[in-house]
């Protein structure tokens, strides 16, 4: 065994996992790699062609790397405790008339467990991925920090993953650039992984239409949800939607309505299978519980109060916000109005570029005047 130790290397087959997997083998490591099957595309009922991480390309993609720098790969199906989890909760999320971000639940409660358990079985002292964050330690605690290429940033996506895990993980892409990634896969031969195209959809809605996905997964969801009302925020009834199901905090597009101004969903009511729908100023609040919580830099912040820059979603730049941890809840106050703060979402709390912690998005509000902070 190498002096650095054994890591057991998560690889997709795109550009990232690939050149992190050839850094660490250059840098000493006795890599091992490992492509994990999360998903049977045949099994979704979808109309595209099989591709990313899961499909038989990928994995071929990923061996041939392996290959050609002399160590071992294998694949690991997780097919079933993906399905049982991820899947299961995607589904019964949007039930529930919340928007699910099915990645982050992968990547805490899925990847990262299946890799350090395949990790002790082959005597791995660390695992590593290809994500654009880095590893910190701190005071005893491990955490996330944003890596430096801000349009590649995935630290939002990891705020769940537990300190055993971080104790172990490295995370080579951290302190690199996407643009130093292709110049260094050029460099080395790999023309094919740079001109591969990177998906961006959920892994197994490979068409990019949850909404078929949900009703095939679902048997009669149409005839049980169709004809609820859309109605506005003062009470009007303006139409008739597919299911509530159907539709996400913010979306404006695809609503099939036309009432002369740009209208957006600013609520969402299982219970009566109705839509709301407002203007953008109805889309905006300054206030939100989130539950659930995971904290990373500190173990807890009861008692504390304490200013962060809080995301709502993966693309947001963040909103300065005043956060306060009462029980086993977050309540975030937010220093202006935040569009489309969507119930099901994770929140994720900065400190600067350290990620304290974050949760799921239970229920957002605006704020009375003894209750503003700034």
């Amino acid at each position: 065994m190498s002096k650095k130790g054994r890591v057991l290397m998560a690889m997709s087959g795109g550009i990232d996992s690939s050149l992190a997997a050839v850094m660490l083998h250059e840098q000493g490591y006795e890599v091992i790699g490992m492509t994990m099957k999360t998903w049977d595309y045949a099994s979704s009922g979808g109309t595209k062609k099989e591709t990313g991480c899961c499909s038989l390309d990928s994995i071929n993609d990923a061996r041939s790397i392996a290959v050609s720098l002399g160590f071992p790969h294998y694949i690991l199906d997780i097919r079933e405790e993906f399905g049982d989890y991820v899947i299961n909760h995607f589904t019964n999320e949007y039930l529930d008339g919340r928007t699910p971000n099915p990645c982050v639940l992968c990547n805490t409660h899925i990847k990262w467990d299946a890799l350090l358990r395949r990790a002790d079985k082959l005597g791995c002292d660390w695992i590593a991925t290809g994500h654009y964050a880095k590893v910190k330690q701190e005071n005893d605690r491990y955490f996330i920090s944003k890596g430096i290429d801000e349009n590649k940033d995935q630290s939002y996506a990891l705020w769940g993953v537990s300190q055993q895990s971080l104790s172990r993980t490295i995370l080579p892409l951290g302190d690199l650039k996407k643009s130093e990634i292709r110049d260094m896969a050029t460099e080395k031969g790999f023309i094919d992984l740079v001109n591969k195209s990177e998906s961006y959809e959920i892994c197994f809605v490979p068409d990019n239409d949850y909404r078929g996905f949900l009703k095939r997964r679902v048997e009669g969801l149409e005839e049980k949800v169709r004809g609820g009302e859309f109605v506005l925020e003062d009470g009007t009834v303006v139409g008739h939607h597919e299911g509530y199901p159907f539709y996400t905090i913010g979306q404006r597009k695809g609503l099939g309505i036309t009432l002369g101004y740009p209208v957006f969903v600013t609520e969402i009511q299982k219970e009566t299978n109705r839509v709301i729908l407002g203007e953008i100023e109805g889309l905006s609040r300054d206030a939100m519980w989130v539950d659930q919580l995971h904290m990373q830099k500190y173990d807890n912040l009861n008692a504390i109060k304490k200013d962060t820059v809080t995301k709502v979603r993966y693309n947001d730049d963040g909103s300065p916000a005043l956060i306060e941890q009462i029980g086993d809840e977050m309540r975030v106050l937010f220093k202006e109005k935040v569009k489309a703060i969507a119930p099901g979402q994770a929140a994720v709390f900065y400190e600067g570029n350290d990620v304290i912690g974050g949760g799921w998005i239970k229920s957002s509000f605006n704020q009375s005047n003894d209750e503003k902070v700034y």
